[in-house]
């Protein structure tokens, strides 16, 4: 496992190493609806940004953001930092689709960011894709390997953008080690809609479930749910690390992250070289986009088959060696 984890940060260190200081002052406003430390979506840009703020220095970095946004309160937000000249504007989440396309053409001269997303933009606005059905696969073997009842739950927000990549892509990995075992998916109709998660989530436990998994910040609220289980076998796989330093990590298996950092720094790149959007950028194991890591605290509940299977698979997809072929799953 270190070996591999060696390799994970090596790699992210080189594609930070491809990134120069940027030329100017660059000022960064990020728009999120939930918040900046909400253990998953959020943070996770938020972190990134902060990182490279750090790196650079606050000479060269200044950083702002607006939390709890929903997309009626955004667009407002949004244009009070164009209007403030903020060079980069990221709106994190695909609902922030419209008004970002809406205002991109009231200022050309600023760069918007929206996803998840493949879509490529206008020529000032940059989308982001994780390709997040390599994090679900390996968490689905691990689950595959790990339920006793042949029962797993996935609890996700919407049926679309990473979301739906990371749902297939779990699913594909639960096959791959367990084909017998059942994977029940629902979702909430919402990213942020924690109370529904956790309803679901009791909801598959009363049904059988023994190992359960989601992802976006309403997951935290399934994984919760999990959690109110002290004294029963059933556990969590997770799509933020940050799940591994919480109250309920106790519960967590593992957990993948997203690693924003090269997102923003692209942009900064692009932005020096006078391209202001029209591309959309992926972020993937090979390319140090995704973090993993095993829980080490959980002692035997981790099987050394389901560790060495859900190594395997990493080794592979940092390889670029392991397709998955999400498109094809349905339920």
């Amino acid at each position: 496992m270190k070996k591999a984890l060696a390799l994970l940060f090596t790699s992210i260190a080189l594609a930070g190493g491809l990134f120069a200081a940027p030329a100017s002052k660059v000022k960064i406003a990020l728009i999120v609806e939930s918040t900046v430390d909400d253990k998953g979506w959020g943070q996770a840009m938020h972190d990134a940004i902060v990182a490279v703020q750090k790196k650079y220095g606050d000479s060269l970095v200044e950083y702002n953001y607006s939390e709890k946004m929903k997309p009626v309160d955004a667009g407002s937000a949004a244009r009070q930092y164009a209007s403030r000249g903020f060079d980069i504007i990221v709106c994190h989440g695909a609902q922030f689709k419209n008004l970002v396309l809406e205002m991109a053409e009231d200022f050309p001269k600023t760069t918007f960011a929206f996803g998840t997303t493949s879509e490529i933009g206008p020529k000032n606005v940059f989308t982001y894709m994780p390709e997040s059905e390599e994090t679900g696969y390996i968490n689905g073997v691990i689950a595959g390997l790990t339920t006793k009842a042949g029962i797993i739950g996935l609890v996700g927000p919407v049926d679309g953008g990473d979301a739906a990549r990371y749902n297939r892509g779990f699913v594909l990995g639960v096959k791959a080690s367990n084909p017998k075992a059942e994977v029940k998916v629902a979702h909430t109709g919402s990213f942020g809609d924690f109370v529904k998660a956790a309803e679901l989530a009791h909801t598959d436990i009363k049904a059988g479930a023994d190992v359960l998994t989601g992802s976006a910040q309403q997951a935290l609220g399934a994984l919760r749910a999990v959690a109110e289980y002290k004294d029963k076998d059933i556990w969590w796989v997770g799509q933020d690390t940050a799940q591994l330093a919480i109250p309920e990590s106790y519960k967590v298996l593992s957990a993948a992250s997203y690693n924003y950092s090269a997102v923003i720094e692209t942009m900064i790149a692009k932005r020096d070289a006078k391209i202001f959007g029209g591309e959309n950028i992926p972020l993937n194991f090979k390319n140090g986009g995704f973090i993993f890591k095993f829980n080490d605290s959980v002692g035997k509940a981790l099987s050394p088959a389901a560790r060495s299977a859900g190594q395997k698979a990493l080794d592979s997809l940092i390889a670029g060696t392991l397709p998955i072929a999400w498109r094809d799953v349905k339920y």
